[in-house]
């Protein structure tokens, strides 16, 4: 029982000892590289049961035979420990130092805005699962932070080409108001009724602008809610038919109306905003449709129960390249910004208006011309159709 008890206090007190240099160690190095830290702490065990072992070898007066393979035994053990702490903390700096190369990066691109490679889980692998999932959300916040400087470029530009044009748009009728009063003023000006007619119509083109400029502020702004009614898709899109067939007369355009029977094609929306946005849309393909051609309005209900409006024209196609810019605020297709009847905001305001009724819009060529398609959600309201 004395012989047990001296071991055990021998152990003890080895492990104690090596328990005490270690942590000692540990203090020293806690500002240092995370590979010497992890070091000690994987060796530490190890080193104090090999201090146990030979300090109890020792006392114990084993035959020198005895003393070798217990030597052996403990070199081989501390071998292995060190060889599997230099293959652990190998694996976990290289992946901490990828994941401070992520945060570096990120910092760097966020500053510089230079375009994020694609970052796959490959890397991420060999990591230990802990850091390899930093590594994701690292690749993840990086994808999505240049998804976001890509949308607030693309706002940016479109912001300047809106500014840009709105300014050639205003100064051109500008300059021709201050030419007629500076006329009037001088008494230059022999038709004055003629003079006074075409101020009305400048102001009444320029109150057209500022008023859609308006309301594409309020469509893609935050604003206040508008009150929401249940509105009949099919009545909106026979009363804009009725409204702009004078227009297609003018053009010699012919308007077509494709409706189904017995649906109402109700949505919950604004019938305001409703109305605006497919106008914009009609009188676009009426602006763009050669005379005797058609442009055709259609309103139905999918399979899944959502609606579904269209007008196709027959302006003969859009340019590929383009057909990603339609919907851009101030943007025209026609680089002499001639005066075509429109500021380049009308299919800008009915994306706005689409997007906030939780729908969504599109444009593709077909045969002869384009078809512009808008998709809007059904009202949660009741399980009976409007």
């Amino acid at each position: 029982m004395k012989d047990l008890m001296i071991i055990i206090g021998l152990t003890l007190a080895s492990c104690i000892a090596v328990g005490l240099i270690g942590l000692a160690l540990l203090y020293l190095v806690r500002y240092r590289s995370l590979r010497q830290q992890l070091t000690i702490a994987t060796l530490l065990p190890v080193v104090a049961v090999a201090a146990a072992v030979l300090i109890n070898v020792q006392l114990m007066f084993f035959s020198a035979h005895d003393s070798l393979v217990i030597l052996i035994a403990l070199l081989t053990s501390l071998l292995l420990a060190v060889f599997g702490a230099w293959l652990v903390v190998r694996r976990i700096s290289h992946a901490s130092r990828r994941v401070g190369a992520g945060l570096h990066q990120l910092v760097s691109d966020s500053a510089s805005g230079t375009p994020v490679e694609a970052a796959g889980s490959a890397k991420a692998a060999a990591a230990p699962r802990e850091l390899a999932k930093v590594l994701d959300d690292l690749a993840e916040t990086r994808r999505t932070l240049a998804e976001s400087r890509a949308r607030a470029r693309a706002a940016e530009q479109s912001r300047q080409e809106l500014v840009s044009f709105m300014s050639h748009d205003l100064r051109t009728p500008l300059a021709g108001l201050r030419a007629l009063s500076e006329g009037l003023e001088d008494g230059v000006i022999d038709d004055v009724p003629r003079a006074l007619s075409h101020l009305r119509a400048t102001v009444a083109r320029m109150s057209v602008l500022v008023d859609d400029l308006f309301a594409l502020s309020r469509v893609q702004g935050t604003r206040e809610a508008k009150p929401q009614t249940m509105v009949s898709l099919a009545e909106l899109i026979s009363d804009v038919a009725s409204e702009s067939a004078a227009t297609a007369r003018t053009r010699g355009v012919r308007l077509e109306v494709d409706l189904p029977d017995n649906d109402r094609l109700a949505v919950l929306g604004s019938s305001d905003d409703l109305a605006r946005a497919l106008t914009n849309l009609t009188t676009n393909a009426i602006r763009h449709t050669d005379p005797k051609l058609v442009v055709r309005l259609e309103g139905r209900r999918t399979a899944d129960g959502h609606i579904r409006l269209a007008v196709s024209d027959s302006c003969g196609g859009i340019p590929e390249a383009n057909l990603s810019r339609v919907f851009d605020a101030g943007w025209r297709g026609n680089p002499s910004r001639s005066d075509d009847g429109g500021a380049g905001l009308g299919l800008a305001i009915a994306r706005g208006v689409v997007e906030s009724h939780g729908g969504e819009i599109s444009v593709r060529n077909v045969e002869g011309g384009c078809r512009f398609e808008v998709g809007l959600p059904v009202p949660q309201l009741s399980g009976r159709r409007g």
